[in-house]
This record gives C-alpha cells, structure tokens and sequence, in this order.
C-alpha cells in the first residue's frame, strides 16, 4: 500500500492513526513530492477541526523516504557515503526548515502547565514551526537567521486548565560545525552535529477566546522580549544536497512580563521565562557545489603551506645534524667520523697539511707527550706504534659504504690511504680486514655484502702494492650496536673495520 493510499483510506474512516486518540475532522489534502535525486519525500498536510473549536493548521508529516533502486542503476552506496567532496570551495548557504514541539516550562499560574505533573513524558503534539537560512563564515564557523510561531495550549491528557498564547520568534545565531572544528568528518560519514547559541526577540499574545473578559487575563495583548538561546543539532545526509535535521534547544528570556498561559508574570520570577523545543526538519544546501556544505572538505591553501614549511623546517633540522661532533652538518661533512677534538677544515675533514695520513693534531700530541718535538717522523714509523695500533683496533680508522653498496664512499679514501702508510711502514705487520653491514635485508645477504666490503678492501690495498698474504677478510654480518630505524645511525655501522696481528 502506498504512501497516500494509507492516508487516504485513514480520512475516509475519520480516524488519525498516527495519534493515540481519534479525532473527527473534516479534510483537506495537499501531497507534495520532493524529488531529489533518488530520493523521494512525500509530505501529507490536513486542516484539522476538532471538535467545535478550529486549531491552527496541524501538520502530520509523513516523511517517507525510499531510495528508488528499482528504477535505477545501483550505486555503492558506501563510497557516497565517504563521497565528502573534496573541494577548494564549498557552499555556504543552507535552508533549513523545521516542525516540532515547543514547550514553556516558565513561570504559569496555579493550575497551569505544560504537561501532566503525574507523567514522566509530555504529549506528542506539533505546535512549533521554523524556517531559516544559514550563512557559514568559513568551513568551521557560521551563523543563521530563523523564524518561528509557536502555540502554547494545554493538550487533552495534561490536566491543566485551558490556556491558548502564539508567540513568534526572530533567533539570530552563531553556528558551529562541530565535526569539522574537532576533525571527526571522514569517522562520521553521513552524519554531523551543529551547534549555535545566540539572542532571540519574541513577540507573544494570549489567544484564549474564553478568557478575553477576565480582567487577569491579557486577551490580545502583545508584548516583546528579548532572550538567549542555545542548541545543539545532529544531521544525517539523504542526498548529495538534502540532509534531515533535528534540533534540541533551550531558551531564557530576560524580560517577561507574561506567563505563558497568558497572565501577569510574578514579579518574584524576575521577569524571566524559560522554554525548550524539539524539532525535525531538511535542510538544503545552496550553491554551484554538487555536495551539501556541512560534508564538503576544503582544500585550505594556508593549511598546505604549513605543512610544506613544517616538512622543510624538520629536513632542515636533520641536515644540521652532527653525528661526529666536529662542528661541521653531516650535509657538509665529507668525513663524518672525525675523532673528536681532532681538528677540521670546512669539508669536516681531519687536517693533515703533511699528507702523512696522520692528523696534525695527532701528530703534536704524541711528539709532545711521548717523544721528542724533532722527531715527530721516527714516532710515526715506530716509536709510537702501540698509539697508532690502539686508533686502528677501536675503530678510529674505517671504511664507509653507501646502503647496499659494496665500494666504499670517495671520502673513506683517506682511510685506506692511512692503512697503506701503516702498513708500508710496518713490513712485518699482518692486517684483519673485517666487514659490517646494517640490519636492513636478510641475514644471508647482509653477510655477503660485509664480504664483499672486505674483499674490497683488501683488493684496492693489493692493488697499492702490500702482499696478499699479510691481508686476511672477515665478514662480521650485521652491526646490531645501533637502532635500526635510525637512517644516520645506520650510516655508521656500513663500514670496514680492520684488526693488526703481528
């Protein structure tokens, strides 16, 4: 059965199912269709009359909402879902309309109230309609404009006593996109949640024909005051430019002078009044963009640049680093296991004016604490030897390598060239060359790369004239000594190292 012919079957029976009690009416049927897209909204709207006294039109709303898949090709509807369009604009413009339930829940006279004491829950009656517009400042931030009638009316199972007062309402507001300003768009899909504070003007008159010659009741008299109100609205979108909305807000007012079963404030309430709504609606987003406003991501052009600067400033950072301490950035420091407090020159070199493959620092050391000044070349073909055998043996010479490369790097030319020196200058002196590699690869591969290395080595050391048989590999493997998701420290374990055996 249709939409309209369970409406229509429901008039001819004068009964509304959709209330829990009957009413005798007489009708008048409005359908309207929304088409969007693929989906279709059916709004059913009757005059009521109940009983001898004519309300105010009711709306019974109906809103049936059927994605027609039948009639066309399906679509995944999970990727619409994250569909947030990803736009350098948006649409900032929205109208939202909405019908609901208001009540006053501040100050009435004795025997006047908004719902049964006796009963944890109100009535469900429609008596509050709205229409707005919407206007968002930037994608987090906005405000709105919206007008409202509300009836205040005792209903037929609160008990209280007659009351009847219209009030309507002029709201000016800031609205918020929660989702957006806490970054929760892409987790929350479909759904948002609004929020927006702002001041109200009222404008309220007691309707109550009963009570019109009551000299305590202000029949037709119209006041104005002035309020604060503050709500929160969650949204699902429906479509690619309609979404459903509904909306819990409270109100305060500052000044007044009516209670809303339409009498004289008590000058003991201040003069102030309190009421909250609830409400449903659509909203429509309007604009050029295919993506309702609330959804579309904005591609922030400021937002970008910082990122880009935030990524220069952090390689900046990790080029200054100083991994030997020599004064001189790795990404100038074309030797960057200087020993420390040794001396340099721009290129983070070791100076060595004498190209003798010892530092000059070195040099004055041992000739000031070991042996004569004036014999500085007998200290380095023997007199020292021990000193020189100590700097090999911990490290202090060494051959670096690129990842996954078994040449050495141009730099680590100085350190072969001083273990040629020692080694040309020591005949008798056998050498251990041993090979590393770091923890990136297969312990299979890596074992052959700190061999190759070696071999390498040992190779260019032939190639300069020392024996091969003074020469002896050994491939050490992996160098577990650093952590492995450091790319500088992993730079100072691809090297060779050498042992001196006598």
């Amino acid at each position: 059965m249709t939409t309209v012919q369970f409406i229509n079957k429901t008039l001819i029976n004068n009964k509304l199912l959709l209330f829990p009690y009957n009413l005798k009416f007489k009708s008048k049927l409005l359908y309207l269709q929304l088409k969007c897209q693929n989906l279709t909204i059916p709004i059913v709207v009757t005059t009521l009359y109940i009983m001898k006294h004519r309300l105010l039109v009711v709306l019974v709303a109906v809103l049936t909402v059927s994605f027609s898949y039948a009639q066309e090709a399906p679509k995944d509807d999970s990727k619409e879902a994250n569909d947030t369009g990803e736009k350098k604009d948006y649409n900032k413009w929205t109208v939202e309309v909405t019908a609901g339930r208001s009540l006053g829940t501040q100050p009435y006279s004795p025997g006047y109230y908004s719902f049964n004491p006796n009963s944890f829950f109100t009535d469900v009656e429609i008596n509050s309609f709205s229409v707005g517009v919407r206007y968002m400042l930037s994608p987090q931030f906005g405000f709105k404009v919206d007008l409202s009638s509300d009836k205040f009316t005792n209903t037929t199972e609160n008990k209280s006593l007659d009351f009847h007062l219209q009030q309507y309402r002029l709201g000016i507001q800031g609205v918020v996109n929660a989702a957006r300003l806490f970054n929760l768009q892409r987790e929350l899909g479909r759904f948002n949640m609004l929020i927006h504070s702002g001041f109200q003007v009222a404008r309220t008159t007691p309707k109550l024909e009963a009570d019109k010659n009551d000299p305590t009741y202000y029949y037709n008299r119209t006041e104005h005051n002035v309020g604060v109100m503050i709500g929160i609205s969650p949204e699902v979108r429906v479509s690619k430019k309609f979404s459903i909305i509904g909306d819990f807000s409270s109100i305060a007012n500052f000044s007044q002078h009516f209670t809303w079963d339409g009498r004289l404030n008590d000058e003991k309430n201040n003069l102030s009044g309190k009421m909250i709504t609830f409400s449903l609606g659509l909203t429509y987003s309007l604009g050029k963009d295919n993506m309702h406003g609330d959804w579309a991501i904005i591609e922030e052009s400021k937002l970008k640049e910082i990122e880009a600067l935030d990524k220069r400033i952090g390689d900046l950072e990790s080029m200054m680093n100083d991994t030997d301490k020599d004064g001189v950035p790795d990404y100038l420091d074309a030797e960057n296991n200087s020993i420390a407090g040794v001396a340099v020159d721009t290129k983070g070199r070791m100076v060595d004016v004498n190209k003798n493959g010892v530092p000059d620092e070195l040099e004055s050391y041992m000739a000031n604490n070991f042996v004569d000044k004036a014999s500085v070349g007998s200290v380095i073909e023997g007199a020292n030897a021990d000193m020189i055998k100590k700097m090999i043996e911990d490290g202090y010479v060494s051959i670096y390598y690129e990842a996954g490369k078994s040449r050495p790097t141009p730099e680590s030319t100085e350190g072969i060239g001083f273990i040629l020196t020692y080694l040309r200058n020591n005949p008798g002196t056998s050498l251990e060359i041993v090979g590393h590699a770091d923890e990136i690869g297969s312990n299979a591969l890596n074992n052959k790369l700190s061999n190759d290395r070696a071999k390498n080595v040992k190779q260019v050391l032939m190639d300069a004239g020392i024996d091969g048989s003074r020469l002896n590999i050994l491939a050490a493997g992996e160098d577990t000594s650093v952590l492995k998701n450091s790319a500088d420290a992993r730079r100072l374990v691809r090297r060779v190292t050498f042992k001196i055996k006598n």
